[in-house]
């Protein structure tokens, strides 16, 4: 799981490829879980949890940007 400090020095280009990756995966997680090939449940909530931040830092961007 990324650090927030490293989430926050990324760029938004980056944070974009990330949050797209995460998303990615966590499509194949839930697969994975209704298959019961699941190796690493906790896997799941790190990666919610690190989409949360990108979403939560990508808003706090685009907040300070239209001020």
């Amino acid at each position: 799981m990324a650090k927030i400090e490293d989430m926050k020095s990324a760029t938004d280009d980056q944070l974009s490829t990330q949050l797209t990756e995460l998303k990615r995966e966590q499509f194949n997680l839930r697969f994975q879980a209704a298959t019961n090939q699941l190796e690493k449940p906790s896997r799941v909530r790190v990666v919610r949890r690190t989409i949360a931040q990108i979403k939560t830092l990508q808003t706090e961007r685009n907040r300070s940007a239209a001020k």
